[in-house]
């Protein structure tokens, strides 16, 4: 379970402990610290039913990836960093309040307008208390590259679901940079204590998956370090990372490496200059709106200001090969990232074969693209799907799981997801577990919007996770929700 409520004092955010209680984190707009209470919050039910189309416009809420980034970027620099148009889900919330934590004057100005005083590279103050993440996985991941690259000791802890997630893979390249675990759970798992290293090696290191958590948090210790700090990575992952330490002013090379990697090497020490960041909207958001507006018959929607950066588009990619009626227009620059509004249609969707090489740049985005895959003529065979099985759920099963509650029967076959179309006629009905799992929540309630019966969701309230707006501005657009 989890909530998010807005107050007169800030957002409160309530996240599940270890013995089914809650504790909320108030995180104040007025800067005031953090304060944390226990609150007893039940699941929030949530049903969605076909209505009649969709229409308007939206703007999806700021990108979450470059949310946080904006925001340790923000405290590495030294002077004042102004960003608009950030995220203010419950993820956002705990990384702007892990920057308190380690010295930044972090303040909101107003709806999405935040601003950050940082201390700059080898400047960080050792929190005096837990680092939580609350559910947010990449939050913690950046961060304990920030902490590995300095000499400061910080203890890392997340709600239930985080406390599942695998840290191993962030934390084996920081031990090679001299950074040392000193607590951990089973497996690498958090709550663990990492004591970061005062004088980080340069090192060169070679990826064992696309992941830009692992290549970020590599990068950021690197900043710290005395020398070059090289990533191999053998797929392309996201590169926001690296954008964005170029444009606040680190010296920082990408090159191609083999067919479809990557080498990213980066200066280490630089004086990190403070730069205003607009915020785009996030694609992974964009993608609900997408796939609704695709499969409710008779739907017209806008979505405007979506990024367009070609590691984040593999499901507009897919989308269009399925047949959707997707006009992209006025391509155009914001805080350097391409960004473009969206003109969907409902369209009639056709199965295709999902290549795994397309994984990282739709990653998130395929509990909403099996969705549209059970309303599409024939079959849909999504390829290599092994990171699901360690995100915010083991989101494989969960999504097969929330099919099945929906009357289609999906196959898994190793790290694949085989769904057969319905072609427009799918039954609905059921009620889906969503393992506090945002994406499987959002996913299932927009198969609900175009199904023959109503589906119902355990619990909404993970939703502010990353999408707060979601059911008001989905409301608007005609979306019947009760």
């Amino acid at each position: 379970m989890g909530l998010a409520l807005m107050t007169k004092r800030g957002v409160a955010c309530y996240q599940p402990k270890r013995d089914g209680k809650l504790i909320g984190t108030l995180f104040s707009l007025y800067n005031d610290p953090a304060q944390e209470v226990l609150m007893e919050v039940s699941a929030q039910r949530l049903t969605a039913r076909r209505g009649g189309p969709l229409r308007g416009r939206i703007k999806p809420p700021g990108d979450k990836s470059i949310s946080h980034r904006a925001l340790i970027l923000g405290l590495l620099s030294i002077g004042e960093t102004a960003i608009e148009g950030l995220l203010e889900g419950d993820d956002v919330l705990h990384t702007a309040d892990v920057c308190r934590e380690l010295g930044a004057d972090v303040v909101r100005t107003g709806e999405g307008c935040w601003r950050v005083r940082g201390c700059g590279v080898g400047s960080l103050l050792a929190p005096r208390k837990t680092l939580d993440f609350g559910n947010s996985g990449t939050g913690m991941r950046l961060m304990m590259g920030v902490v590995g690259g300095h000499g400061i000791t910080a203890s890392f802890d997340g709600d239930a679901s985080l406390r599942k997630r695998p840290m191993r893979r962030i934390l084996d390249p920081l031990l090679l940079m001299g950074a040392e675990v000193l607590k951990q759970a089973e497996g690498g798992r958090c709550p663990l204590e990492l004591k970061g290293a005062s004088e980080p090696i340069p090192i060169e290191y070679r990826t064992p998956v696309a992941s830009a958590q692992i290549k970020s948090a590599v990068l950021l210790a690197g900043l710290n370090s005395p020398g070059r700090t090289v990533v191999i990575e053998p797929e392309a992952s996201r590169d926001h990372t690296e954008r964005m330490l170029k444009y606040f002013g680190a010296g920082i090379e990408v090159e191609s490496f083999g067919e479809n990697g990557r080498k990213i090497s980066l200066e280490g020490r630089p004086e990190l200059r403070p730069a205003p960041i607009a915020v785009p909207g996030d694609p992974s958001s964009a993608a609900f709106v997408l796939v609704a507006a695709t499969i409710v018959p008779g739907s017209d929607v806008i979505i405007e200001s979506m990024m367009m950066n070609p590691l984040r588009t593999g499901l507009l990619t897919t989308l269009l090969e399925m047949g959707a009626d997707v006009e992209i227009n006025d391509r155009r620059e914001e805080g350097g990232e391409e960004v473009a509004d969206l003109r969907v249609r409902a369209a009639e969707l056709r199965g295709v074969d999902v290549p795994a090489g397309r994984a990282p740049s739709m990653i998130d985005e395929y509990p909403i693209l099996a969705v549209a895959a059970a309303f599409a003529h024939g079959q849909t065979r999504m390829r290599g799907l092994n990171e699901l099985r360690v995100k915010e759920s083991d989101r494989l099963e969960a999504v097969a799981a929330g099919l099945r509650a929906a009357g289609i029967e999906p196959r898994i076959i190793g790290d694949d997801l085989i769904v057969e179309g319905h072609g427009g006629d799918v039954p609905g009905g059921g009620l889906v577990a969503t393992h506090l799992d945002h994406r499987i929540a959002m996913s299932f309630l927009c198969l609900g919007l175009a199904s023959r019966r109503p589906v119902e969701i355990d619990d909404a309230s993970m939703i502010a996770t990353s999408f707060p707006t979601f059911r008001p501005q989905m409301e608007r657009l005609g979306a019947q929700f009760a």
